[in-house]
Order: C-alpha cells, then sequence, then structure tokens
C-alpha cells in the first residue's frame, strides 16, 4: 500500500505474529524499523504486546542487529512521577493505547540480546512541514519554550532515520520534539 516506489526500497508482506515468516522476511537485513500499532479504540491495542514479542523474537532469529520501534508518549514523564497519561486533559480513548505501547516498552526493556531502540513522540505528531530540527530527549516528554510538546510527522521519521543511520541509542527508550 505504499504510494511511492525507490530503487533502494523492498517493499516484502508479512504478518507480524508469524514469528517464522517475519523471520524469513527480516533475514539478511541489518536493521528492521517497526511502527506497528493497532488503531486507536479498536479494542486491539493488547495486540502491540504479542506484536512486540513476535517482532524481537523474529529479529533475533533472522540475525537482525538492530530494531528500531515506534512508541508511545503517553508514558512519557511530564513531571516527577506523573506520565502523560497520567493529565486529565489526556484523551480517555486513548489510554488504551497509551498503556499498551507502556507495556510493549517493558517488554523491550526486559531484552537483553538484540539492540532494541524506542522512539517516541511528542504529545503532538501530526503532518506538517520536514525541518530536519528537532531536540532529543530520554524519558520527559520534549516541550518548547510555550510548554507545547509537538513534532511534524515529516521530522519524526527524519529523527527514525537519523537514529538509522548514527546510532546514538542502545537498548532504550528515547523522544523527539521542537
Amino acid at each position: 500500500r505504499l504510494p511511492v516506489q525507490h530503487e533502494r526500497l523492498e517493499v516484502a508482506v508479512g504478518d507480524i505474529f508469524d514469528r517464522d515468516g517475519l523471520a524469513a522476511i527480516l533475514a539478511g537485513h541489518e536493521v528492521v524499523i517497526s511502527s506497528y500499532g493497532p488503531q486507536v479504540g479498536t479494542g486491539r491495542e493488547e495486540e502491540l504486546l504479542e506484536a512486540t514479542r513476535s517482532l524481537i523474537a523474529a529479529a533475533k532469529k533472522a540475525g537482525v542487529a538492530r530494531l528500531l520501534a515506534v512508541g508511545g508518549a503517553g508514558s512519557l514523564t511530564v513531571a516527577p512521577g506523573v506520565q502523560l497519561m497520567d493529565l486529565p486533559e489526556f484523551p480517555p480513548n486513548a489510554l488504551p493505547i497509551a498503556q499498551a505501547h507502556k507495556d510493549a516498552l517493558k517488554i523491550y526493556r526486559q531484552e537483553q540480546e538484540l539492540d532494541w531502540v524506542v522512539l517516541s513522540p511528542a504529545a503532538d505528531i501530526r503532518p506538517g512541514e520536514r525541518t530536519g530540527q528537532y531536540r532529543l530527549g530520554a524519558e520527559e516528554l520534549v516541550r518548547d519554550a510555550r510548554g507545547q510538546s509537538r513534532i511534524s510527522a515529516e521530522d519524526f521519521a527524519v529523527a527514525l532515520l537519523d537514529e538509522v543511520e548514527n546510532p546514538r541509542h542502545h537498548r532504550q527508550r528515547f523522544t523527539v520534539g521542537y
């Protein structure tokens, strides 16, 4: 379903829950990027946990050196002991997927063999302008001078690819924002 073709892009279709089939697709690749996530409000958010376990197992079986996964922003801290998803203004319909991303992060943190990274977006991520500029954070939500946490989908993609090309994070989560 990708709208573009590129000489350096090879599209393969697989099932993230089929570990052996996925391992066959991943074999021979140095890096895997996963942006898998069930749609908000579908009641299928728990599938993210099995998908995470399957992806880790398949990557290890395939001999992939590095796995980058897109995570959620809900479990980023906004104050000591307070996560974004704890705030009263956090959308209630997004709580199940935020919790699933938090639980998936726990699964990654237990993984000691694979070089994994989870990149969590800013609180507000949407299509916009590609500037190539962003700030990095660790466990705390990145905010601008006005207290807003945002990033364009285009700059989020740049940050993800920057991490592929120049790895700075290993077996940890990080975040980006303006």
